[in-house]
């Protein structure tokens, strides 16, 4: 019996009720699925807490679904568009350009430039044979010449390469020349290596070509019974400036373009010249043919841009600045943006439905294991009512997409402080490509990933999964026990999502009384960022329930929100570091990297920024002496004692898994008060790197004072207010006693507190700030 496993995205993550949604689903061993929509409420079997929590929904989608084997395009590669097939040349040619392989002896073959079809042996191309060769070949269907190089191409270098073909004499010629400087290469000049190679051969046949092939740049045409034509021996590295004439280039003017001069008209077919279309706002997808013939190419699975090219001189760090040094396009032979599979089903949801947080349920065979599926959506209101928003923090959901900590990062036991625990479910995702990397790993190349999607199966935003690395839930499975409070206290609400507030700004939120984050809404855009501070300046009331949040700069594509990008830089935590000269964002034209270090740390708009992780222990927090201040005391009603927060289903309590910290000088508002704060954490806990600027002994949990979760409360204009938890293990402090604990209890005085129409309790005390209760 085969084994049976299925799984699935959906087209939109955030949808209004009646709307239409398009769900894309893969199945292995059965053709049929059973289909239910559910409603999600708690996402965390942990057995200190109420466990998986769902309600099933009436939809006309219900029941059996047909459901098939379905195929993923891996890797980035550019395809000319190019009707009248002129690069089909039967004649003599030249094709050329700079490259940067990141990966030459993959033991693969890998396509730089050709019109190459790989399954008929037919067509031409310049590549990198097995054994990291630079090699050039062209075939007619029964028969393949090839001519290679002497010499491997070296890693992280920069190189002109070039194959001409003399159809009269029939002698194929293929050259190789270092173009590296003092900037652009991982080798200087004091290493004593030869690059150059020169090779001729006589070609016993000339090429021919069949119609269907496209020509590709990084990728070569192939075909299988099963799915049809699709592109494989993809490349990993950049290239920079390819052409191709339709006559031979002697060496002599081969050499002028290497020297970075404009290749001359003559007899040229293309020049995709990958410096043009750069704006203050970034760049796309294609890249222009400023050729005579406008053979544009388009690329396919994001191939990077915005990336240092072959004669960049380390004096620019920006493509804004020097567009013509910015080259450099990228691709990876891993790369998965988008899985494109078929449309399975198309959904009418129920026009009456709740704002809450759902998922198509698919079970085929078994119904467990992988054998069951959530397509996770949201659902905002068609008019929004309720006083109270929650917003799920979708920009963090997509940076953690299928990480693969576990098993790539060498760090992540000693973070842990603990091994990983694996499921069937995290195997799956590490032995297949065609589910797509997350932002905290790298490429096959050591290359950090930069771009997520969720337009593709997303296996730990679903209900139930716990991240392997630390064996707790994490973002939405662990957002929904915030859902799960707000269910249990009865409170009307409503939920929206980071898309939502990136497209609308303030407008997504601004009728709301009080908005709510998830437990770590660490990525978040400019745009995300001015609706929340203008939404709070504007008399909005926000609760912060989380930590590390506000962290990393993000883009979105204004005509694709389901990519985001994030370049990690030389500063804070992070799981790779982009190279020199890539640190902008090429979907906006900004500088990633911290908020911090961009004038926007998380204090200003919250009060408290990250300090600090630890992933085996939580602790509780204990009160501070602001919090018996008569301006915020009411938080405490009902409350007795001093510690807070003693149980918890993440590590056993509410501050934990990551901190952040009440801090002056990063502007926390002069006004805020401490209203409880965590200590005596374990030496797992180790402080944040953007605060060290030198490593020293005592940096470590039990030994620096700086590292704890701060609960801060403070009032802003307009009669608006923040209070923030400062601490990721918050929220998930909330359902154990069966929602019946002091954690529970404080955020529920300051819900109602926040929601409440007219002036916040305390409000007529904030001008006698020393007058103790």
């Amino acid at each position: 019996m085969a084994h049976v496993k299925i799984f699935g995205y959906a087209n939109r993550i955030s949808v209004k009720p009646g709307d239409t949604i398009n769900f894309h689903v893969n199945a292995d061993g059965a053709a049929n699925a059973n289909a239910q929509l559910v409603r999600l409420i708690h996402g965390d079997q942990h057995p200190d807490g109420p466990g998986f929590v769902e309600e099933e929904i009436a939809c006309e989608a219900n029941g059996d679904w047909a459901v098939k084997k379905q195929y993923t395009q891996i890797g980035s590669f550019l395809e000319a568009v190019d009707p009248e097939g002129r690069l089909a040349i039967e004649g003599s040619l030249t094709l050329y350009a700079f490259i940067f392989p990141s990966l030459p002896d993959a033991g693969l073959r890998q396509c730089l430039l050709g019109r190459w079809n790989n399954i008929k042996n037919v067509g031409y191309c310049l590549g990198i044979n097995p054994k990291g060769h630079l090699e050039f070949w062209v075939g007619r269907g029964d028969e393949v010449d090839y001519v290679e190089t002497e010499i491997p191409l070296i890693p992280k270098m920069w190189y002109f390469v070039a194959a001409t073909l003399d159809r009269a004499i029939g002698r194929a010629t293929i050259h190789q020349e270092s173009v590296a400087n003092r900037y652009n290469g991982l080798l200087g000049k004091v290493c004593p290596i030869d690059y150059r190679s020169h090779v001729s051969e006589p070609f016993r046949f000339r090429q021919t070509h069949l119609a269907e092939t496209p020509f590709l740049i990084a990728g070569s045409r192939d075909w299988h019974e099963a799915r049809g034509p699709f592109v494989s021996q993809t490349y990993c590295g950049k290239i920079d400036r390819p052409g191709v004439y339709n006559r031979v280039l002697n060496w002599a003017e081969l050499a002028t373009i290497m020297g970075g001069a404009l290749p001359a008209p003559e007899a040229m077919i293309a020049y995709w010249d990958t410096t043009l279309g750069y704006t203050d706002k970034g760049i796309g997808d294609l890249v222009e043919d400023a050729g005579p013939y406008h053979l544009h190419a388009w690329g396919y699975n994001r191939p990077v841009r915005g990336q240092t090219g072959w004669n960049w001189n380390g004096r620019n760090d920006c493509f804004r600045l020097a567009p013509q040094e910015y080259g450099g396009v990228e691709f990876h032979y891993d790369a998965m943006i988008d899985a494109n599979w078929e449309v399975t089903r198309s959904v009418a949801l129920p026009a009456a439905l709740k704002s809450g947080a759902y998922a198509m349920r698919l079970r085929a065979g078994p119904g467990r294991g992988l054998g069951e599926e959530y397509v996770v959506f949201f659902v905002r209101p068609s008019i929004q009512k309720a006083r109270l928003a929650f917003l799920f923090p979708t920009a963090s959901y997509l940076a953690y997409a299928n990480e693969h900590l576990s098993f790539d990062a060498q760090i992540i036991q000693p973070m842990t402080g603990q091994p990983p625990i694996l499921s069937e479910i995290d195997i799956e995702m590490h032995k297949n490509w065609e589910f797509g990397l997350s932002t905290y790993d790298c490429w096959a190349d050591g290359n950090g990933v930069c771009f997520s999607s969720y337009h593709r199966p997303l296996v730990n935003m679903r209900p139930k999964h716990r991240i392997s690395s630390m064996g707790v839930t994490w973002q939405f499975p662990a957002d929904l026990s915030v859902i799960a409070w707000l269910e249990h206290k009865g409170y009307d609400y409503e939920v929206l999502t980071d898309e939502d507030l990136h497209r609308e700004g303030l407008d997504a939120i601004r009728y709301y009384s009080c908005v709510m984050s998830g437990t770590h809404p660490e990525y978040y855009s400019e745009k995300m960022l001015d609706a929340t501070e203008d939404f709070i300046a504007g008399g909005g009331r926000y609760i912060y329930m989380g930590g590390n949040g506000y962290y990393w700069n993000v883009a979105f594509g204004e005509d694709d929100l389901s990519t985001m990008e994030v370049r990690k830089l030389d500063s804070g935590m992070r799981a790779w570091s982009a190279r020199p000269g890539e640190h902008y964002l090429v979907t906006t034209g900004q500088k990633s990297g911290l908020w911090k270090n961009l004038g926007r740390a998380p204090q200003k708009l919250l009060g408290v920024g990250f300090i600090g992780e630890g992933f085996e222990t939580s602790r509780p927090y204990r009160r501070m002496p602001d919090s018996y201040h008569r301006t915020v005391s009411w938080m405490m009603k009902g409350i007795e004692g001093e510690m807070l927060g003693e149980s918890g289903l993440a590590y056993g309590g509410a501050a934990g898994l990551e901190l952040d910290r009440y801090d002056l000088q990063y502007g926390t508002p002069p006004h805020a008060k401490i209203i409880a704060s965590s200590g005596g954490h374990s030496d797992n806990y180790m402080l944040s790197i953007e605060e060290i600027l030198y490593p020293y002994p005592g940096l470590a949990g039990s030994q620096d004072y700086r590292i704890r979760a701060d609960m801060v409360y403070f009032t802003a204009p307009n009669n608006g207010a923040v209070f923030s938890s400062g601490s990721i293990a918050f929220g998930q402090a909330l359902p154990t006693e069966n929602f019946k604990n002091n954690i529970s209890i404080l955020l529920g005085n300051i819900v109602d507190a926040f929601i409440a129409p007219g002036m916040l309790p305390g409000a007529l005390w904030v001008n006698e700030e020393k007058q103790w209760k």
